[in-house]
């Protein structure tokens, strides 16, 4: 595994782990403002992202690498609604999918073959963030988030499966 190859995949440890924690950060802003099942979702999506970090972290030891991890950093989510919080997410989801075309892009330029299976893993991964995310979108859309109907969204997202 050539440098800069190595050097993207540890770029991608830190945006997913970043991502982990934006996620748990805004769970429990949501356990703040009486939005259980909303904070659910969001804490299953932060360790959904921690077990991407650990793709990636194991992807580089199989090849007898090394990795380190680097300090964390935010940015801070502002948002008054729940449609808010959910494009604000998106936004995020799509930085992640433009970060991951870049390194498959980069793996092909070097000829890093074994690592574009998992590539195109998370590429796959990506679209059903970005759908998973959409849909929430929708729902709010067609009931809106006020009275019974963010009670009910909420409850439906915290049905969210493990």
């Amino acid at each position: 595994m050539n440098a800069a190859v190595l050097a993207s995949i540890q770029e991608q440890i830190q945006a997913e782990l970043e991502s982990a924690y934006l996620y748990f950060a805004l769970a429990l802003q949501c356990k703040d403002r009486g939005l259980p099942g909303t904070a659910r979702w969001l804490i299953l999506q932060h360790d959904e992202e921690r077990s991407h970090a650990m793709k990636f972290i194991e992807h580089a030891h199989a090849r007898g690498q090394s990795v380190s991890l680097a300090d964390i950093r935010i940015k801070k989510v502002q948002w008054e609604s729940l449609e808010q919080l959910f494009r604000s997410v998106l936004e995020h989801e799509q930085y992640i999918t433009g970060r991951i075309h870049a390194m498959y892009e980069l793996a092909q330029r070097e000829h890093d073959y074994p690592i574009l299976p998992l590539l195109q893993w998370f590429i796959e991964e990506q679209v059903e963030e970005e759908e998973a995310v959409r849909t929430i979108l929708d729902k709010i859309a067609m009931v809106g988030q006020t009275g019974s109907s963010l009670y009910l969204l909420d409850q439906e997202l915290g049905r969210r499966a493990e």
